[in-house]
């Protein structure tokens, strides 16, 4: 199991649009993706999920990945996330 703490940079935080970069991005992978905000844990290959947590932009999101391509998910993900998914 990988975890990283990353920064949400979208000036509207994780709204429908880079919600969907990411869930499309974490479901690349086999390895179960989940991240941890507030008191909440949510699954990032769903979009509802993703919405659900209401992440604002300078929240900080702690990403987990769990499974045989865990460390390659956690590298494309971060980056995905710091780069501002797509936005």
């Amino acid at each position: 199991m990988t975890r990283k703490k990353v920064c949400i940079k979208n000036p509207t935080g994780l709204h429908l649009r880079p919600a969907g970069f990411l869930c499309k991005e974490a479901m690349k992978y086999n390895c179960s993706v989940v991240f941890e905000f507030q008191d909440g844990t949510y699954n990032a290959k769903s979009v509802l999920g993703i919405l659900g947590a209401c992440v604002k932009c300078g929240d900080e999101i702690e990403l987990i990945c769990d499974g045989e391509d865990e460390a390659a998910a956690m590298d494309a993900l971060a980056g995905a996330v710091e780069s501002g998914l797509g936005e």
